[in-house]
C-alpha cells in the first residue's frame, strides 16, 4: 500500500499478460486495509494514486475503522495492535470521506458497516458501529 506506483506497474497490472484490463471499469477493495496508513504514510495520496488508475466507470469500495462512536473500544484494539508491533489509525467519519472526494458516492453515502443496506428489521450490532464503509463509483 506504501507504495502505490509500485502497485500500477507491476506485470499482473501493466505487463502484456495483465490480469486486469484497467481500460474496462473495475473495482478496487481498500477493505480493512487504510487504517494501517499512518498519517506519515500520506494515505490520501496513495489511494488517489490508485484512484486516479481506474477507468471512467471504475469503482472504489472501502471499509475503516473509527474511534467516533466508541473510542474507548477502539483505543484498546489500538493499543492490541502496537503492542504486536503495528500500528493503526482510526479515522473519523470527515477524514473517510476524504478518501471518496470528486467520486459518486453510492447510497447510503459513508455509514457504518451496520447500516449498509441492512436487511429489513435486521438488528444492528454495537461492534458494526466502530467503522465506516463507502461505495463510490469514478465519474
Amino acid at each position: 500500500m506504501r507504495a502505490p506506483k509500485a502497485i500500477l506497474t507491476h506485470p499482473c497490472l501493466a505487463g502484456p499478460d495483465a490480469a486486469l484490463d484497467l481500460d474496462r471499469p473495475v473495482a478496487l477493495f481498500l477493505s480493512a486495509v487504510v487504517h494501517f496508513l499512518g498519517d506519515e504514510d500520506d494515505p490520501y495520496t496513495v489511494v488517489r494514486t490508485l484512484v486516479d488508475a481506474l477507468p471512467s466507470g471504475g469503482w472504489l469500495v472501502l471499509s475503516h475503522p473509527t474511534a467516533d462512536a466508541s473510542p474507548d473500544q477502539v483505543g484498546r484494539a489500538g493499543s492490541a495492535y502496537r503492542s504486536g508491533g503495528v500500528g493503526i489509525r482510526p479515522r473519523s467519519r470527515a477524514e473517510v470521506a476524504r478518501f471518496a472526494e470528486g467520486l459518486e458516492l453510492v447510497e447510503p453515502g459513508i455509514v457504518p458497516p451496520g447500516e449498509w443496506r441492512p436487511e429489513p428489521g435486521a438488528p444492528v450490532s454495537a461492534l458494526t458501529q466502530d467503522g465506516y464503509v463507502l461505495v463510490a463509483r469514478k465519474p
